[in-house]
């Protein structure tokens, strides 16, 4: 086997190897279940993985030639290329993974890394106040004390843009908003009103602790939060319609 392609294939798998590992941490940790598919970011990572792992070893069989001068400078270019391409890459689907999967009056709403409002961020409580590194974390939005904040937020919601769920300093713990959760709960019935009876079903039989849901709201494709009403706790996101 030449020099050549024992570098070609050698580059191939240590890139294999990177683009596998990156992966693991992409789709198990910060886009974990059907997250990915909600935020609409598996077939842009996926189409960058290809890229940099199939170009990067191409471009330096292409130029690998045995007694070139430049040979080394050539190869490490081509492989400093492929390096700031993937840590750019990631970066940009560092910053836009689900933090926080915010319950809000009646659907959990999924709020990204780059949608956090920050401007009161030391107002909001300790736990809330850094997106955690293993992954989206549960909150609850806590409700307006008065009628006064209560317009307040309004206006900001629909004047500016802004959902309540996009500002840690109104976040509470999940488990403050368990009565509020029974109560909005939604009957498993109702599915199948937005989905085919097929795909309930075959969703549902994973998971018969879950016996009601709620909607979850992304940026784009909404999904469904399975419960336990009883213990309002979550079961699973689902890659279900909650509405048509």
């Amino acid at each position: 086997m030449s020099k050549r392609l024992k570098f070609f294939l050698s580059h191939l798998l240590l890139s294999f190897l990177v683009a596998l590992s990156v992966v693991g941490v992409v789709f198990f940790i910060w886009y974990p279940s059907s997250l990915a598919t909600a935020v609409g970011v598996t077939h842009i990572f996926l189409m960058l993985l290809v890229i940099d792992v199939i170009l990067g070893p191409l471009l330096g069989l292409l130029v690998y030639k045995e007694g070139k001068k430049t040979l080394k400078f050539d190869l490490g270019v081509i492989i400093f290329i492929q390096i700031v391409a993937l840590c750019y890459g990631v970066f940009s689907i560092e910053q836009g993974r689900p933090s926080w999967l915010v319950y809000n009056v009646d659907r959990f709403e999924l709020v990204r890394k780059n949608d956090i409002i920050l401007e009161n961020i030391d107002q909001a409580q300790p736990q809330f106040q850094q997106v955690s590194w293993a992954g989206p974390q549960f909150a609850a939005v806590k409700l307006a004390a008065s009628a006064q904040q209560r317009q307040n937020d309004m206006f900001t919601e629909v004047l500016g843009g802004i959902s309540l769920a996009q500002q840690p300093d109104r976040y509470v713990e999940l488990t403050q908003a368990k009565t509020q959760i029974q109560q909005r709960a939604l009957p498993l019935a109702e599915l199948e009103q937005y989905n085919s009876k097929a795909d309930v079903e075959k969703t549902l039989a994973k998971y018969p602790n879950a016996d009601a849901w709620v909607p979850l709201k992304a940026n784009t494709v909404d999904m469904v939060v399975l419960l336990n009403k009883e213990s309002a706790e979550v079961i699973k996101i689902v890659d279900l319609r909650p509405w048509h």
